[in-house]
């Protein structure tokens, strides 16, 4: 089970890898991009046929290679999911709400008791607690209810095809020629997300030939019909990300009145600077007098809740580089594992942001003298940091969130208002 949900520490654990530096930013889309003209019959043939002789020069058989590449197909559905990005971003509130609700927290707490001798064996062996393991499962699969239904070598060979990211696709192509060159799964089972994603806990497939493991001595890894080769895969994954068991995902923390915001740009402070400073658990209590790190995350802004994130955040991230995402199975584990709702629950009332509203709020930053870089729409780090040095200049609380007041000050209407 988890630690004491109000210390960082837990059972002693022999560090792992420890993955560097500490990267935050505000879970926002990317750049939503033209789809290209599809590719002539001619021209798909010609790409796997390519593709074909690196499969089998990167060791597939020359059976496997030309079988399943004659069975792929293009499939346009593809690259409109690829290009297609959501016209406004989600605000925390409602990417937390969806995914962290009282269904899925009773679901995860019934399936924690169900295969309880699974998940502290998994426990055991990498060190990753069972509430976690639930926790990624839900969030990925719904607790294996939904895997994708989408023809993996198809969808990787479309996307393989596609300018955009190509080198990377071909190579998920090629690992997903080993997975049925080894006999794990047929290609015609072979179904996932439209990217490649696949099973219980949704690995591509040159995740699945690293970590998947046969935990069910059946000899095959089968991450879609054996949760016990799902949940061991999930846990080497992570142990080899760098997970700590001395430490859980981080907290909720309540923070003084006054507080210097700044401090929320990702730098890593013991416990004991951060309670010199004010801060105190969700219920006021004080935190422990420590030297371990942790980073101040505000992801709604100073309106929403705070956290302490320590290094697992990080190897949360690991798996999907979302702030938000790691939030959501920090929170999802803590429910499962018995803990209640956030003392702070994020602001529902935040407007959602479309990019052409990042892309004039860069704009503006970059005039006034606030480097942001390139105006692209997306909220990275510079942008955070250019926030950030504005509203510190400007007497506004710094906390590097685009909030109302900001496009306010800077004189921009929003997409959405503007209709």
């Amino acid at each position: 089970m988890l630690c004491n949900p109000f210390s960082p520490l837990a059972a002693p654990f022999v560090r792992r890898v420890w993955l560097g530096a500490f990267t935050l930013f505000l879970s926002v889309p990317a750049l939503a991009q033209t789809a290209p003209d599809a590719p002539s019959e001619e021209e798909f043939a010609a790409c796997l046929a390519k593709i074909e002789s690196k499969a089998v020069e990167a060791g597939v058989s020359s059976d496997t290679a030309k079988s399943v590449l004659a069975d792929a197909r293009y499939v346009e559905r593809v690259i409109e999911l690829d290009r297609r990005q959501p016209e406004f971003t989600t605000t925390f509130a409602d990417y937390l709400n969806r995914r962290v609700n009282d269904d899925r927290v009773t679901r995860g707490r019934e399936l924690l008791e169900t295969h309880s001798d699974l998940l502290a064996r998994v426990t055991r062996e990498t060190g990753v607690p069972a509430p976690y393991l639930v926790s990624f499962w839900g969030l990925e699969t719904n607790f294996g209810s939904y895997f994708g239904k989408m023809a993996v070598p198809s969808s990787l060979a479309t996307l393989a095809c596609d300018p955009r990211r190509s080198d990377y696709f071909t190579g998920e192509l090629i690992s997903a020629l080993h997975i049925v060159d080894e006999g794990a799964i047929s290609a015609e089972r072979m179904e996932g997300s439209w990217a490649g994603a696949m099973g219980h806990v949704q690995f591509m497939p040159s995740v699945f030939l690293r970590y998947a493991v046969d935990a069910d001595n059946d000899g095959r890894r089968d991450l879609w019909n054996s949760l016990d080769d799902a949940m061991m895969s999930a846990g080497k994954f992570l142990e080899d990300l760098g997970w700590d068991s001395e430490y859980r995902w981080g907290r909720e923390v309540s923070l003084p009145d006054g507080f210097d915001y700044s401090l929320a740009d990702g730098r890593r402070l013991p416990l004991s600077e951060w309670r010199e400073l004010g801060l105190t658990d969700a219920f006021g209590r004080p935190l422990a007098n420590d030297d371990i790190k942790a980073a101040l995350v505000v992801p709604a802004g100073h309106e929403g809740p705070a956290f302490l994130a320590y290094k697992n955040f990080n190897v949360i991230m690991g798996w999907n580089r979302s702030e938000f995402y790691a939030i959501a199975v920090g929170h999802l584990a803590d429910r499962i594992a018995g803990a209640g709702t956030l003392q702070q629950p994020p602001p529902e009332d935040t407007p959602n942001l479309a990019r052409d509203d990042i892309q004039a709020l860069q704009r503006k930053l970059t005039e006034a003298g606030y480097d942001t870089g390139e105006p692209d729409g997306i909220m990275g780090p510079a942008t955070r940091a250019a926030i950030r040095n504005y509203q510190q200049d400007h007497d506004m609380i710094a906390d590097g969130y685009p909030g109302a007041d900001l496009f306010q000050a800077l004189e921009i209407t929003l997409a959405s208002a503007s209709g």
